[in-house]
């Protein structure tokens, strides 16, 4: 568990505490008043558990103070968006993870996002997904339930048909050749990125190989509503809220567009990727 994740819940911890023992009141009797086992409380003022939004808000009640709700929720955000370790997310299996994806895919009405390496989630095939996310068991073997994860993926693909949301996605030619798959999985693969060249609420645009670069392609992240950033390292998962951090990835974001392709160009390129395959 990384250790900024760990000090921001301990810190939402110890103001919880401070709370509880400004009101006069003992963990053992919040905990009645919450209907929680007193272990709960104990976790949660020591750091050793992390709260939902409904948790801060009913313990703001619990103690008298309902005006601290907005501040707990707020402590609570830092430490929803710090880095969030792959060993700590995966514990409980990669289903989850693409859980906790499709809820916040829910609260976006805006998404921009890069991906050099491989396409998308929200437009995977169920079965690249499935290979892509079984090579992933090579770096992280506590990954388990692969056909869950893929289920919960394609899942998450019904909101590219909420036409009051907009996606944006930008990949790199490199992202079309990578054998993560077998090459029929790919060939299909990429015959499904076809459709969503057309104009509508979903646009993909390809930088390719050759393209005149403002910036290095880098690594992959998403922009959601302008107000956070996904990004990862093979160690981590980074959500990012801090306004320079995102507006950092929204200059790359751009300068990475100034460089796509899209409609029939992007065609080119996807014929280009599936001509590599025979």
């Amino acid at each position: 568990m990384s250790t900024d994740y760990q000090q921001a819940r301990s810190a939402l911890g110890a103001r919880m505490r401070e709370l509880r023992t400004e009101s006069g009141l003992s963990g053992r009797a919040v905990a009645a008043r919450l209907g929680w086992p007193q272990s709960k409380v104990s976790k949660l003022e020591n750091g050793r558990q992390s709260p939902t939004r409904t948790d801060v808000v009913a313990w703001a009640e619990a103690v008298g103070r309902p005006g601290a709700g907005a501040e707990l929720v707020g402590r609570l955000r830092t430490v929803e968006t710090q880095y969030r370790s792959w060993r700590r997310q995966l514990a409980g299996g990669v289903r989850p993870v693409q859980e906790t994806h499709a809820a916040q895919g829910e609260r976006t009405g805006d998404r921009r996002s890069f991906d050099p390496t491989l396409v998308p989630g929200l437009l995977q095939t169920a079965e690249y997904a499935r290979a892509v996310l079984t090579r992933y068991t090579r770096v992280h073997p506590s990954i388990r339930d692969v056909e869950a994860a893929v289920v919960a993926r394609m899942e998450r693909q019904r909101a590219l048909g909420d036409r009051s949301r907009s996606f944006h996605f930008l990949l790199w030619e490199g992202a079309l050749v990578s054998r993560l798959c077998p090459p029929a999985v790919l060939a299909d693969q990429l015959e499904s990125l076809v459709p969503w060249l057309a104009p509508g609420n979903v646009r993909l645009g390809i930088v390719p190989f050759d393209a005149d670069l403002r910036v290095p392609a880098g690594v992959g992240f998403s922009i959601h509503d302008g107000v956070l950033v996904i990004t990862e390292s093979w160690h981590a998962e980074m959500w990012l809220d801090d306004p320079a951090d995102i507006a950092l990835h929204i200059r790359a974001w751009e300068a990475l567009a100034e460089s796509a392709v899209y409609g029939p160009s992007a065609h080119r390129v996807i014929a280009r990727a599936r001509r590599s395959l025979l």
